[in-house]
């Protein structure tokens, strides 16, 4: 039994410490928002943040997370009221939504470390984020009205 500390509250996970911890999250504490999308962290799908850094999860084996503060797309608001999730909504960034728990994890870290980020910030930053569907102009968008808004 492992001890798991997620969007605040305290799991405890019966499973290998080899397990990757997006299987963890999904299928031993049931939070779906994470997404597998490439199993070899390539795509940024189940990006989560463990101690606030922005991390794959399917690349995260449960035995190297002890201690550690997870966050996934469910804990980042009780009710979607995130600056980042109301400007998704805004900007009508998601088609097919696949990647977007990824890709607002990984903007709130840039938000989290740079509030007032510029046009470039956000490319470099989300760099390595995939959109299958393409929507990398209204991620911008999304991200730039976030750090308006807040």
């Amino acid at each position: 039994m492992a001890a798991l500390s997620v969007n605040g509250r305290i799991h405890q996970v019966d499973a290998d410490p080899n397990t990757p911890l997006l299987w963890v999250l999904r299928e031993n504490i049931g939070l779906t928002g994470t997404k597998y999308g490439c199993g070899a962290g390539l795509c940024g799908a189940c990006t989560v943040h463990i101690d606030g850094v922005a991390q794959r999860s399917c690349q995260t084996e449960l035995g190297s997370i002890a201690g550690k503060k997870i966050v996934t797309i469910e804990g980042l608001s009780p009710n979607s009221s995130h600056p980042l999730q109301k400007a998704w909504i805004a900007e009508e960034v998601p088609q097919c939504g696949y990647c977007q728990s990824g890709q607002i994890m990984k903007a709130a870290e840039l938000l989290a470390k740079n509030p007032k980020p510029s046009r470039a910030d956000i490319i470099s930053h989300m760099d390595g984020n995939i959109c299958r569907c393409g929507t990398y102009h209204r991620i911008i968008a999304a991200i730039e009205r976030a750090a308006r808004e807040a």
